[in-house]
């Protein structure tokens, strides 16, 4: 006789790898009724502009095994029980070897996501052909508001932002986290160490702080930060990552981390609510109509 199947788990075609997912009707999103299968669905679908923001870059998760209402821990060490065929980079920041997995296709991206991993960071640069990081290849800051501020005031100072990485010959791109702010990339030619990309962003802070002092601060000291918007330099630190574009959140609902359009953080800075955060469904829309917003910050 057959043994039986277990009707939890379904075999897919994720890249031509055959994978078992399970769970897929257990419930992500409470609050929007999301379940882990839509959840698949979803990065089975982005996968096509979400990848090359992924790749040659190692990954760190935050996971949710019981979804967004319950725990949730980063992971930067490949999974227990990680396929041999799941691609890694072993590195040494201090003191101890993490070996982190690296997404270079469907097939990886549906085994971490199956494991309930919601959310993808990566560092600024990628690894070279020696297997050790290379220069940042992208400038990043995070534009993160304080209480009493929200995405009308990230949208003020990242025009004031735009108007200063343009004269220094970079071309932002914005993307809403997702969560409560805003980040914007610009591609860098990978000729300088993350220290002087750090000491570049965070000498921007600096003077946008000192000529909008009621609206930007450039510390993070916590008591600073009410009605203004924290200008994240240390995002460009070597060590650091931040959500990748295209990456879904664990926030309440299924929001993403979104490439914008200028005219539409003009709006947002313009008119009160006029810019969110969008959701998975709504991002799937955008690409589907736009494309990518933020292939001008891949590598070339």
């Amino acid at each position: 006789m057959p043994e039986p199947t277990d009707p939890a788990k379904v075999t897919v075609d994720a890249g031509g790898r055959r994978l078992v997912v399970s769970n897929l009707d257990k419930v992500i999103y409470p609050a929007t009724e999301t379940t882990k299968g839509e959840v698949l669905h979803y990065y089975a679908r982005i996968a096509p502009v979400l990848l090359p923001h992924l790749a040659g870059r190692p990954v760190t998760r935050v996971r949710f095994p019981e979804g967004v209402e319950g725990l949730n821990f980063f992971e930067k060490n490949l999974p227990s029980g990680a396929p041999a065929w799941l691609p890694r980079v072993t590195l040494t920041h201090t003191s101890e070897p993490i070996t982190y997995p690296m997404v270079t296709g469907l097939d990886a991206l549906t085994y971490l996501a199956n494991l309930a991993s919601l959310e993808f960071h990566v560092p600024q640069w990628q690894i070279g052909a020696d297997g050790l990081p290379a220069f940042p290849d992208r400038l990043v800051v995070d534009l993160d508001p304080g209480p009493g501020a929200g995405l009308q005031e990230c949208s003020i100072v990242a025009l004031l932002a735009r108007e200063r990485l343009r004269a220094l010959g970079l071309d932002p791109i914005p993307v809403t986290s997702g969560s409560k702010g805003m980040q914007l990339y610009a591609a860098l030619p990978g000729s300088h160490a993350s220290a002087d990309i750090a000491l570049v962003a965070r000498t921007l802070a600096q003077e946008l702080t000192a000529a909008h002092p009621d609206l930007v601060v450039w510390k993070m000291t916590t008591s600073l930060r009410p009605g203004k918007v924290f200008f994240d330099w240390s995002q460009n630190v070597a060590a650091k990552t931040t959500i990748s574009p295209y990456s879904l959140r664990g926030r309440p609902a299924p929001f993403v981390a979104a490439p914008r359009t200028w005219d539409e953080v003009q709006e947002g800075a313009a008119t009160p609510g006029a810019l969110a955060q969008v959701t998975a469904t709504e991002v799937l829309d955008r690409v589907e109509r736009l494309g990518d917003l933020a292939a001008a910050v891949l590598p070339q």
